[in-house]
């Protein structure tokens, strides 16, 4: 199996906090993103693929306050993903933008959420969600806690398979392919975490490499060289 790194994940309390925020601290503006009825959320996004990075992207990701999330389903999570509705983590960005989660790609990701369960680890069912771009729709599997939790204080990716989840041809459309250049690079991701042991075999058994990772506080640390120079966030 091999899994990489898809997208960085920055809450804001709005999106004009976050595109205000990117603007100062990297010299560019987000493109439009789009919106997640099943979550009531909205984003920005661009650009910040590697060779080492191929398909990566920077999401800004903030609560809708205009969105009307869908009436109580069988399919409805209660929470929305990536803890936003946690009140501590809403406490923190109300100061700033913060850099809380990454999201990683796999072709198989029933497969994936599999090898985690065998870890003693449930990333969460996988549920299809999908946006309208310029350049098509864009359709794809995510998993996600009902809970909304990202565990492992974010450090644990959320898994993502792109395409319709009964798609026989290869994936065509990606975010990457519907963003310009942005001028924004990644240039690394560092992980520290009390549980960094069980944090690499579940990285390992889903075939994510490319990450480092080592026993401290809880945190991650991705860098990103940008239009004003080296940037790293935490």
């Amino acid at each position: 199996m091999q899994t990489q790194i898809d997208h960085l994940v920055v809450a804001a309390t709005s999106l004009d906090q976050g595109v205000q925020w990117c603007e100062a601290l990297f010299g560019i503006t987000p493109a439009l993103g789009g919106e997640h009825a099943l979550f009531g959320t909205h984003n920005r996004l661009f650009k910040i693929a590697t060779p080492t990075f191929p398909m990566a992207y920077f999401e800004i990701i903030a609560i809708n306050p205009e969105a009307v999330r869908p009436k109580k389903t069988p399919t409805l999570h209660p929470h929305r993903w990536f803890d936003l509705d946690n009140p501590e983590l809403q406490k923190n960005i109300a100061k700033e933008p913060r850099l809380i989660h990454f999201v990683a790609s796999t072709p198989d990701i029933k497969a994936a959420r599999m090898a985690l369960r065998m870890e003693g680890i449930d990333r969460g069912p996988a549920i299809h969600a999908e946006r309208q771009t310029n350049k098509g729709i864009l359709h794809w599997q995510i998993s996600v806690r009902s809970d909304g939790q990202r565990l492992f204080d974010g450090a644990l990716p959320t898994l993502i398979q792109w395409g319709k989840p009964d798609a026989t041809e290869p994936l065509r459309l990606h975010p990457r392919n519907t963003l310009p250049r942005s001028g924004v690079t990644l240039q690394s991701i560092n992980i520290t975490h009390p549980s960094a042991e069980k944090l690499q075999a579940a990285y390992t058994s889903i075939g994510l490499k490319g990450i480092s990772i080592s026993e401290g506080p809880a945190r991650i640390k991705a860098t990103l060289k940008t239009p004003k120079g080296i940037v790293v966030l935490e």
